[in-house]
C-alpha cells in the first residue's frame, strides 16, 4: 500500500483516478477545490508528467493549441482563470490568442500544485504507475498496479484518454512521431488530413524541409481557420432533437444561411449549437447515430475543430507553393521498396483502379477513433474481458450513463466506478476538448460529493 488512507480508515472521501492527463488533473482538481475540502485524491499515471497525455505532451512550439485561451480555462465558472495564469508566467497573451500545447500541459500540471505541496493534509497523492486491474468490493475499489502495489478508495474514476493505436508498422511512421526524414528534400507523405496532419507540416517546415508534402484523406477535407465569431443565441425550443440526421444537416444549412444573411459566418452558427451537441447525440438512435459517422462526422469535425490562424497561414502558404499537395483517396496499404522507397497504394475515392503514390517517408495520421478494444489499457481490457464494463453500442469507448457510471455487460451502471473524457465518449459525443471535459469533470465532482459549488484556491 502506498500512504493514502484506505476506506474506512478516516472521515475523508477517497477517489483514485486512473491516468493523470488532461480527463484526470481536470477531475482531481475539481475534487479537491470542493468544499469542505475533505476529499482525497490519488493519481495513477504512468507518465513522467501529469497533464500532458498524448495532445499537451509535445515539447514543439509550433504545435497549438486549436481553440483560444479564452475558451481553455480549467474551471467554467472562471473563463480567465488560464489567461490569468499564462499572464502570471510572463506570457503576454490576450484572450483571443492561440498559445502552444506545451504550455498548456504545464499549466494543467500547476492545478494540483497547491496540493502537491500540502504536505500537512496530505489530501494528494501521484503515483508513477499503470493499473492493471481494478476491482469493485461492497465497500469500495481496488486499483492493482503493475508496481505491484495496490490502491483502495471508494470510488475510481477512469480517465485513460484515446485508445492510441500501437505504433504503426514499419515503413510507416506514429502520428506522434515527429522525427523528420534524414533528407530534407525526400517526399513526405501523410495519411490523414486533420489535425495531426498539421502539426507534422508545421513541424517539417520549421525543420526547413524542402521537399514534397503529399496529404492524403478520402475526402480531401481540412480542418477551417479560426476567425472572430458572434454565436447564435439559441434556446432548446429552437433545437430540432430527434430528427434524423439528414433533417438535422438541412437545419443546420439553414441556421448559417441565417448567420450569413445577419452579417456573419457558418462559424456563428456552429458556435451557437456548441452548446447542444450533446442532447442532439443522445436524443438520436443508435441508428442515426450510426449515420452520423458514416455521412456527416468528417464535415461536422473540419467546422468545429479549426486550426489556428497561424496554422492556417502555414499550410495556405505550403499549398500556394506546390510544396504541399491534398489528395482525395482510399489509402490500401504501403509496400517497401529494395531502395528503401515507399509506394503507398491509393483507391480513387471514385473508383477504379488502384494508383500508387511513391514516397521516402510516410506518416499515419488517421485519426484516433480505433478499435477502443486492441488499442486500449491494460486495465480497460481486463475490464471488458470480466464484463465489469461493456462498449457502448457504436464502440467508441466504454459504455457509460449520461452522468459518468460505468455500464456493465448486463447492462447495470456502478455505483463506484466512472469513466469520463474521449475513453467514455459513446454517451455524450462531444467529450473531447477541454470545454467540454471541464463541463463533464465539474458536474461530477458535483454530483458525487454534494451540489455544493467548486472554489478555486487564490492563486493556482
Amino acid at each position: 500500500m502506498d500512504g493514502a488512507p484506505q476506506p474506512g480508515m478516516g472521515p475523508r472521501p477517497h477517489v483514485v483516478i486512473i491516468g493523470g492527463g488532461a480527463s484526470g488533473v481536470l477531475m482531481a482538481a475539481h475534487l479537491l477545490c470542493l468544499p469542505p475540502g475533505d476529499i482525497h485524491v490519488t493519481i495513477i499515471e504512468r507518465a513522467k508528467l501529469l497533464g500532458c497525455g498524448i495532445a499537451y505532451g509535445t515539447d514543439d512550439p509550433d504545435h497549438l493549441l486549436n481553440t483560444r485561451v479564452s475558451q481553455m480555462s480549467a474551471f467554467p465558472d472562471d473563463p480567465s482563470h488560464f489567461e490569468r495564469w499564462l499572464n502570471g508566467n510572463d506570457i503576454l497573451v490576450t484572450g483571443k490568442g492561440f498559445v502552444d500545447r506545451r504550455t498548456y500541459g504545464r499549466y494543467l500540471a500547476s492545478l494540483l500544485a497547491p496540493w502537491s505541496s500540502d504536505a500537512e493534509n496530505n489530501r494528494l497523492h501521484c503515483i508513477r504507475g499503470e493499473c492493471l486491474r481494478l476491482i469493485e468490493t461492497a465497500h469500495g475499489v481496488v486499483a492493482e498496479l503493475d508496481t505491484g502495489q495496490t490502491i483502495s478508495a471508494d470510488r475510481a474514476v477512469l480517465a485513460t484518454g484515446h485508445a492510441v493505436p500501437a505504433a504503426p508498422v514499419p515503413p510507416l511512421r506514429g502520428a506522434w512521431d515527429f522525427r523528420p526524414p534524414h533528407n530534407a528534400d525526400a517526399t513526405v507523405a501523410i495519411i490523414g488530413t486533420g489535425l495531426s496532419m498539421v502539426d507534422h507540416v508545421a513541424t517539417l517546415l520549421s525543420a526547413g524541409h524542402r521537399g514534397p508534402i503529399w496529404c492524403l484523406s478520402r475526402r480531401g477535407l481540412l480542418p477551417r481557420e479560426h476567425a472572430a465569431s458572434q454565436p447564435l443565441v439559441l434556446e432548446p425550443r429552437d433545437i430540432p432533437f430527434g430528427v434524423p440526421v439528414s433533417k438535422t444537416m438541412r437545419w443546420l444549412r439553414a441556421l448559417v444561411r441565417l448567420a450569413e444573411a445577419q452579417g456573419g459566418t457558418w462559424r456563428d452558427a456552429i458556435d451557437g449549437i456548441r452548446p447542444y451537441v450533446a442532447d442532439i447525440w443522445r436524443n438520436w438512435s443508435r441508428e442515426e447515430r450510426a449515420r452520423f459517422l458514416r455521412h456527416a462526422v468528417a464535415w461536422w469535425e473540419v467546422h468545429r475543430h479549426r486550426m489556428p490562424p497561424v496554422s492556417a497561414g502555414r499550410i495556405s502558404r505550403a499549398v500556394a507553393s506546390g510544396q504541399l499537395r491534398i489528395l482525395r483517396g482510399n489509402f490500401q496499404g504501403v509496400e517497401e521498396q529494395a531502395d528503401g522507397r515507399i509506394v503507398l497504394n491509393i483507391t480513387p475515392r471514385t473508383g477504379g483502379s488502384t494508383e500508387e503514390l511513391v514516397a521516402d517517408h510516410v506518416i499515419d495520421c488517421r485519426g484516433i477513433r480505433r478499435d477502443p478494444t486492441e488499442h486500449a489499457a491494460p486495465m480497460i481490457r481486463d475490464l471488458l474481458a470480466r464484463g465489469t464494463a461493456r462498449l457502448d453500442p457504436l464502440g467508441l469507448g466504454l459504455d457509460t450513463t449520461t452522468t459518468a457510471r460505468v455500464i456493465d455487460a448486463r447492462g447495470v451502471a456502478s455505483q463506484r466506478l466512472h469513466a469520463i473524457g474521449p475513453s467514455a465518449r459513446g454517451a455524450l459525443w462531444e467529450i473531447t476538448a477541454i470545454p467540454d471535459i471541464r463541463k463533464q469533470t465539474n458536474a461530477l465532482a458535483r454530483t458525487l460529493f454534494g451540489s455544493a459549488g467548486v472554489s478555486m484556491p487564490t492563486e493556482v
